[in-house]
């Protein structure tokens, strides 16, 4: 292993990541066909600690939720998510009276700044098909100074979100979708304004990169200083330089540095999360992320307090029906369908 390449380390259900990120968690979860209700089938759910479920259980996880898998209303100040949706559906509810449906590509960053709550349902929409559902949920801290802004959230529509393709010397293809960040005039979406990514000196890159099998590509360097980490989660091998990155394995990747790329007999797909550093004190406990204990302190005194606006929903595992398109409702009422 070279200083180039280096920590390779097996993946879990959530990956560590390096300053400004904290964290990705990987949902893959392969639900059987819904019923009414968006929600499995009771006769599903048998033998499940309903409320805690994430122990794989005939290959899916319910969370949270009690009758649809997901994640009901919970809190979050001092970060953002960005949530990758790969397969599936995705509805969004906030205390905020925001709302939406998103997936299959499409991208929701949300910037929680002082605090909202919101819930994550995954609803089952095919009664006579099984619901795959494959995402990314990834934790990218927030500044000392943008930590209590206002909340809100940008849609990345998968049709708006570039996509960056090459191909080697024997014709074999790599495509990066750019959910944040640019590679050579290919620049991806504007992120939220108060985001660490919205100042491109940050470098702040979001890429999901596919090659085909035996495919070769030269990941471009950045600036020194810069942290990069690869996830490498679909395929048999990656070979980074000279170093072999075996299946479900991520990598530190020394960024001003070219990477040469090649896939194994099989075509595989990693993430890169990069971005300059913020150097700053992290204090996290559950779904608040602050510089200090204190300010942890306040947040949960405020929560309990406000409620950080309340619940403004009729329930908490809000579903927005079985023949929704995808939309987004924003906070000032505005809103989109695609």
């Amino acid at each position: 292993m070279s200083e180039i390449v280096s920590h390779i380390k097996p993946l879990g259900f959530q990956w560590e990541a390096l300053d400004p990120f904290l964290f990705c968690v990987h949902h893959e979860d392969f639900f059987p066909k819904g019923n009414a209700n968006l929600g499995p089938d009771k006769k599903e759910l048998a033998g499940r600690n309903i409320g805690q479920d994430f122990h794989v259980k005939d290959g899916w996880r319910m969370y949270h939720g009690q009758t649809v898998p997901g994640f009901p209303p919970h809190p979050h100040r001092g970060f953002e998510t960005v949530t990758v949706v790969r397969k599936g559906w995705v509805d969004h509810s906030d205390s905020m009276g925001a709302a939406g449906r998103y997936g299959n590509g499409d991208v929701q960053w949300m910037t929680a700044g002082k605090g909202l709550q919101h819930s994550e349902m995954f609803p089952l929409v095919n009664q006579d098909t099984d619901n795959p559902m494959e995402l990314f949920q990834i934790w990218l801290n927030l500044p000392r100074t943008s930590k209590m802004v206002e909340p809100h959230y940008k849609m990345f529509w998968n049709e708006n979100i570039p996509r960056y393709e090459t191909t080697d010397a024997q014709n074999r293809k790599t495509k990066i979708e750019l959910i944040a960040g640019q590679i050579d005039t290919l620049a991806a979406p504007v992120p939220p304004p108060d985001s660490w990514a919205a100042k491109d000196e940050n470098e702040v890159a979001i890429w999901v990169i596919h090659m085909e099998p035996n495919a070769a590509f030269e990941l471009p360097a950045a600036s020194p200083g810069v942290n990069r980490r690869l996830y490498f989660y679909k395929g048999d091998q990656l070979q980074l330089n000279d170093t072999n990155l075996p299946a479900y394995h991520s990598a530190d990747l020394q960024a001003d540095q070219q990477i040469n790329m090649m896939a194994g007999e099989e075509a595989c797909s990693a993430l890169i999360l990069q971005g300059r550093p913020m150097r700053e004190p992290v204090v996290q406990y559950g779904p608040f992320v602050m510089n200090s204990k204190q300010e942890i302190d306040e947040a949960f005194s405020e929560y309990r307090q406000t409620q950080f606006g309340g619940w403004p929903w009729p329930q908490d595992e809000v579903t927005h029906g079985a023949d929704a398109k995808r939309f987004a409702i924003y906070s000032d009422g505005t809103k989109e369908e695609r």
